[in-house]
């Protein structure tokens, strides 16, 4: 059978490797792009992010909905996300590790990590309003405890994860809409 922009996705489904070879010629250049521009420090990181792309492509294909969004959004979604993790996973091994005991590119520091780790999430966050992006900011980014956030901010758990809830579900029409 042949694979074509009509059955990759339900191909996929089905595990056929062409397929997954057909989204590799396709969009392999797009998934590379937003890998590239969002890890631009890490190229050595690079590639294995793309694999992370492809196999999480491989594994929630399911998760797929043609009606909500198209393929090319969906998967740029799932690059974005998988390199901006990567940034979290590395800058934290970055900062562990003495730096007399590496060799590493002197002009890379720390903090361009962290720097590219805030303008993602700006960027993420800023069609919240400032309450909504400094309870995203308190609970995902920072890791607070929900507890010493409902009480600083003075606000009940239920209130909070409604307004979470809300502001999830505003951040998701917004990816579909770009």
């Amino acid at each position: 059978m042949k694979i074509d922009e009509h059955n990759f996705t339900k191909e996929l489904q089905q595990q056929n490797q062409n397929a997954l070879m057909y989204v590799i010629d396709e969009y392999g250049g797009l998934i590379k792009s937003v890998i590239s521009k969002t890890m631009i420090h890490m190229t050595e990181y690079q590639e294995e992010c793309m694999n992370d792309v492809l196999l999480a492509v491989w594994e929630n294909i399911d998760s797929f909905h043609p009606e909500k969004n198209s393929f090319k959004n969906w998967i740029a979604a799932i690059a974005k996300y998988k390199s901006i993790d990567y940034l979290r996973k590395y800058k934290k091994q970055f900062t562990e590790v003495s730096l007399e005991e590496t060799e590493y590119d002197k002009s890379v520091s720390p903090d361009i990590f962290e720097n590219e780790i805030s303008e993602q999430t700006e960027e993420l966050l800023s069609g919240l309003s400032p309450k909504d992006r400094e309870l995203f900011m308190r609970l995902y980014v920072n890791e607070e405890s929900l507890d010493s956030v409902s009480q600083s901010v003075n606000m009940s758990k239920a209130v909070i994860y409604n307004r979470l809830s809300r502001a999830k579900k505003k951040l998701r029409k917004r990816g579909r809409a770009s």
